[in-house]
């Protein structure tokens, strides 16, 4: 493993200028001490003049970015990876390529970002874990929600013991189908659908929280990619809690994300409808009481602690490639489950 630390910030490549590509240099772009984006990629979609066009995504729209003259562009991958400026490259592409490119990057000496889902199958993400462990470099999965302010004081709260025991836990994931890159999401063979591509955060936040479960039950609809596109999931976590989460592509339009945590005395409920006030608590004898954690949203957050792992020399700790080759598995037990209609051992 890289063990040397960077005294400087980390030079970046973003490869695939969609929604997710522009969101991630928007977060790079605040973190000045951390990352400097060097180079980006994209088979069709490039800057013009340094000019990168705005996209529209199911969570929010991103604003055209001026990269500026010096931001190198290229078409072709291979290009990229003979680039000897760049330090770590961040995938943010169709599912399909993140194994040939995750690995050829690790190969080419690259730290390696990558945005989920890991692959569309366990044993092809498999192959970026064996890569990685090979790997001088390093690499993470771009598993967001373990950062994302609200799910991360609720990792505390469970760690701290502060309000007991979880007896449930509800996680709630739902959005209009996405609007962009259709061509890729809506084959659900390569996608996964709504369950890999959008679900999976919150399969992920309930094996972060509770442990890998060990069996799930599903059931589902298909309606835009030919695989389960709304998910309803109960899943049998280590300490008996009972646990469920449901996501879904099926809304008309918009975005919602939320959770209900009953600890032994108090509930933690969060819901973005309520915009400022999404994070109550709730104590019998009191009146709910609104929590705003501290921290930048997932994105930044989750791209600073690969950052400064790499500029102190040590791989991230919060999530790992095997975290991203479990949340597959576990999509595909639920997978399973919808279309058996039984019981799935994880």
């Amino acid at each position: 493993m890289n063990d040397n630390p960077l005294d400087r910030p980390v030079n970046v490549a973003v490869v695939g200028l969609g929604f997710m590509g522009l969101t991630h240099i928007n977060a790079y772009r605040k973190l000045p001490d951390n990352a400097r984006i060097v180079a980006v990629c994209d088979a069709v979609r490039l800057p013009v003049n340094g000019v990168l066009a705005g996209v529209t995504g199911n969570v929010a729209g991103s604003d055209a970015v001026d990269l500026g003259p010096d931001v190198r562009a290229y078409q072709k991958f291979e290009d990229l990876l003979a680039d000897g400026e760049v330090d770590l490259i961040d995938l943010c592409v169709p599912t399909p390529l993140h194994v040939p490119q995750t690995i050829a990057a690790l190969r080419a000496g690259k730290h390696v970002i990558c945005e989920k889902p890991l692959a569309r199958t366990s044993a092809q993400s498999q192959e970026i874990v064996d890569a990685a462990a090979a790997a001088s470099t390093f690499f993470m999965p771009a598993m967001c929600m373990r950062f994302w302010p609200g799910w991360a004081f609720l990792k505390d709260l469970k760690a701290d013991g502060t309000y007991g025991e979880i007896l449930t836990a509800r996680f709630r994931r739902v959005s209009a189908p996405p609007g962009w890159s259709r061509d890729s999401y809506f084959k659900g063979g390569e996608s996964g659908g709504a369950l890999f591509d959008l679900h999976v955060h919150d399969t992920d936040f309930v094996q972060f929280l509770f442990g890998t479960p060990t069996a799930v039950f599903s059931t589902g609809v298909s309606r835009f990619s030919g695989a389960t596109d709304h998910v309803v999931t109960q899943y049998m976590v280590p300490g008996g809690a009972t646990v469920y989460a449901e996501g879904s592509w099926l809304m008309a339009s918009g975005f919602s994300m939320a959770y209900t945590v009953m600890f032994e005395r108090a509930t933690v409920d969060f819901d973005s409808a309520r915009g400022d006030n999404a994070l109550q608590i709730l104590e019998e004898g009191k009146d709910p009481r609104v929590v705003t954690p501290e921290g930048p949203d997932g994105y930044v957050g989750e791209l600073h602690h690969f950052l400064t792992a790499i500029q102190h020399g040590h791989p991230p700790t919060i999530v790992t490639a095997t975290d991203g080759l479990n949340a597959v598995r576990i999509c595909e037990a639920e997978e399973k489950s919808v279309q058996t209609g039984q019981v799935v051992t994880v």
